[in-house]
């Protein structure tokens, strides 16, 4: 299954990313849902785990804490700098405030803690296609309006691009920001190969538009513009983005160029 897909896609970023652990890490699944990705992280990691969601009720770990909460309304309840690692797999293009969400997962951890973000790639060449003829993008669609009964924010409410969600991560002070994908689409790819003129000379005349009458690429946010011509966000089905908390005294300036 697809979404099977991206949970391992998250741990196999996982074990890229962090250090060999010394000791039992402390994890946060912010969505946990049924428990899945923190069942593959307990494979994976010596990890003390504990999980978040609105719909507890889903939830299946066994001898895991979970706790119930509205991201869109609270804080995550926990002291700061309580996690070693954070995991958020596909629950940020629900929220109507992701950035607050980043702002507290930076929070809660650890200096050179590590957080894991994922959501559906709307910059393929699928999702631009569709959003050209129909002006919605790939998993994203018309939503009841508040006096229907079938109203719910249950439903993909925020598509997020690349720049935008690493932009988002930036602003909340999170640096080494690094892309990743699940895998590749095969029909983005086909249209890749398709449009891939038209591709470039929109692209080019786009950052002329850019650099000379708009000036709004800059030097710290260059490495985020160039990553929507990246062949990983064209083709892409969803996309994994990975940042590290700043470490007291590491120097590390932001934004870093992703890999």
């Amino acid at each position: 299954m697809g979404i099977d897909r991206i949970h391992a896609a998250v741990v196999e970023v996982a074990k890229r990313r962090l250090r060999t652990p010394s000791g039992e890490l402390q994890y946060l699944d912010i969505g946990a849902g049924r428990g899945e990705v923190i069942g593959l992280m307990q494979s994976a990691f010596p990890v003390n785990a504990r999980g978040c969601d609105y719909h507890t009720e889903l939830f299946e770990g066994k001898e895991v804490p979970i706790d119930r909460i509205d991201l869109n309304q609270e804080d995550l309840p926990y002291a700061d700098e309580s996690f070693d690692v954070i995991t958020c797999s596909e629950v940020v293009e629900h929220l109507e405030n992701y950035r607050r969400v980043f702002r507290e997962m930076y929070r809660v951890l650890k200096p050179g803690g590590l957080a894991i973000v994922t959501t559906p790639n709307v910059l393929n060449m699928k999702s631009r296609l569709r959003y050209f003829g129909s002006g919605f993008y790939n998993l994203f669609g018309p939503l009841p309006v508040r006096n229907e009964k079938k109203y719910s924010l249950g439903a993909h409410i925020t598509p997020i691009p690349y720049f935008y969600l690493a932009h988002a991560l930036h602003e909340s002070d999170f640096v080494d920001i690094k892309l990743d994908i699940d895998k590749r689409q095969r029909s983005s790819a086909l249209w890749v190969a398709v449009f891939s003129p038209i591709l470039m000379v929109s692209w080019l005349l786009f950052l002329r538009r850019e650099y000379v009458r708009s000036k709004r690429i800059t030097e710290g946010n260059k490495a985020y513009v160039y990553t929507h011509a990246d062949l990983r966000v064209l083709t892409g089905r969803t996309i994994i983005v990975s940042a590290l908390k700043r470490s007291t005294g590491d120097g590390l300036p932001g934004p870093a160029a992703v890999r």
